[in-house]
């Protein structure tokens, strides 16, 4: 796959400019960290190079400064919100980051469960960490906000708020997801500080949209079409432009809440501190972009992957048309169609011709491969098993796993497990393959092959089911679905 992004020079870059923030508030700095921080695979497909855990490369390279408050709201606790992309709900979400920074050496100091109001499942989830020996704290609504600031900035507000106790200069606040707390717990520290004569400060680490992009550049177009669930939409920051005569991009949100919270900060330190949202930002990303039709390629693409994914979320009632729409309403700016994608019209095309379920995938030489819902192999499955027997350079005609080995897997699933699929999933197939590989030459020969797929681009023309899609990810592979169920069953 092309290179458009140099991950090395962006790190490097981002660490030296965290570190000269810090320098401008004393050495003690709240860093308000957006976005996926291990998995960050939106950032690895619009910007090619960029590797998906940069931003832990870089705490763990600042970890002797560093510390992590993990925030959660009490609202999405009792709600049960799920991380769509991995399946988990946000407070097993937390634990799994909390797991993951410290094997990396990170330190997690405590936890906040945000806009608390008695919620008895967030109490639950409270109880449940502090057996382990967690410090958690409960962060209530923020009395006069977003109006009163003399009532935000008092102890009726933020410090109603108990203060967490950081021992590092580098105290980064994130979240499993958005509208988490993070910037009320931020501001509610900084109250506590200067209330303690610590003149701390506070920025923000988000990766999109990128600020000295062209408002419609595709990289930043990709990221309103990975929002569009949640209306961010990107605009000229104008207090950027009142200031410097410069133009930057920022989204509805941040600009929205940009007068409250300059406010809130001159109300706390004293001085002005930030003159525009973009000025609050550490962001490198920019000049980490070294072949700019590369990232813009990339990006037009992921457009049209989030067309098909809120398409097939709309189909299992996960959300409104609006973000369908929206989303179409991008690619027309751009002047994309769904077969931009050229997994797209073949699949259609080998489906339409065989009249069996298809997924079409592109291989990294561009050579398209199909597979067919069949016999007793998922169309997932099939498609795997041409891809690697043609990166193999094997004979298509020649059986890479035998009916001996798949039909009693398949008699397993139905007779003893009592499965109601009629065909082996992408799971079952590559395993058939890793043990085949142990004995046959030419299966291990397309096992080794498998990495190479990471990557690709595939496309099915019905919605997978949640274990295919999830393998095919994991490969690497990014798939997406007409927004039509294989069958009748409202149970899947």
């Amino acid at each position: 796959m092309k290179k458009g992004f140099d991950n090395e020079k962006y790190l490097k870059l981002q660490k030296e400019n965290i570190l000269k923030r810090m320098k401008t508030f004393e050495n003690k700095l709240y860093l308000e960290m957006g976005g996926k921080l291990f998995d960050d695979l939106h950032a690895s497909r619009v910007l090619p190079g960029f590797r998906p855990d940069v931003k832990i490369k870089l705490l763990s390279s600042l970890k002797d400064k560093a510390e992590i408050i993990m925030c959660i709201s009490a609202n999405d606790i009792e709600k049960n919100r799920i991380r769509t992309d991995l399946g988990l709900s946000y407070d097993n979400e937390v634990l799994r980051l909390i797991d993951n920074f410290r094997k990396m050496g990170l330190l997690v100091s405590s936890i906040v469960i945000t806009l608390y109001k008695g919620q008895s499942s967030a109490q639950k989830f409270a109880t449940k960490l502090e057996r382990r020996g967690e410090k958690v704290y409960f962060h209530q609504y923020t009395k006069g906000y977003p109006s009163d600031i003399e009532t935000i900035v008092s102890d009726e507000g933020y410090g109603a708020n108990p203060y967490i106790k950081t021992t590092r200069p580098l105290v980064v606040v994130t979240a499993p997801g958005p509208s988490s707390g993070k910037l009320a717990t931020c501001l509610s520290q900084l109250y506590h500080e200067y209330k303690n004569g610590i003149n701390a400060g506070y920025a923000k680490f988000e990766t999109f949209p990128v600020w000295n992009l062209p408002l419609k550049h595709p990289v930043n177009v990709a990221y309103e079409a990975a929002t569009a669930d949640i209306k961010d939409i990107n605009m000229i920051d104008s207090y950027h432009f009142n200031k410097y005569k410069k133009l930057t991009v920022n989204y509805n949100r941040d600009l929205e809440v940009f007068p409250i919270l300059k406010n809130i900060l001159k109300k706390i330190t004293g001085r002005d501190i930030y003159h525009s949202p973009t000025d609050m930002g550490v962001n490198m990303v920019a000049y980490g972009i070294i072949d700019d039709d590369v990232c813009k390629q990339a990006s037009k693409e992921e457009i049209v992957r989030r067309y098909y994914k809120y398409w097939c979320e709309y189909k299992k009632g996960n959300c409104s048309f609006d973000a369908v729409d929206r989303v179409e309403m991008l690619m027309n700016e751009l002047e994309l169609t769904t077969n931009f994608l050229k997994a797209v019209p073949y699949a259609k095309k080998i489906s339409k011709e065989s009249g069996y379920p298809t997924i079409a995938l592109e291989l990294p030489n561009k050579k398209l491969i199909a597979g067919k819902t069949k016999n007793i192999i998922s169309a997932s499955g099939a498609v795997i098993l041409n891809a690697l027997k043609t990166l193999a350079k094997i004979d298509d005609n020649k059986p890479l796993i035998s009916d001996t080995i798949l039909k009693p897997i398949l008699d397993l699933k139905i007779n003893i497990l009592n499965s109601k699929s009629s065909v082996l999933s992408l799971d079952d197939v590559l395993i058939a393959l890793a043990i085949c590989a142990q004995t046959d030459e030419t299966a291990k020969k397309c096992y080794k092959m498998l990495e190479k797929l990471q990557g690709c681009n595939a496309h099915s023309t019905y919605i997978l089911s949640a274990s295919d899609e999830n393998t095919l990810k994991k490969l690497g592979i990014n798939i997406t679905s007409e927004p039509h169920f294989e069958n009748n069953n409202l149970f899947i």
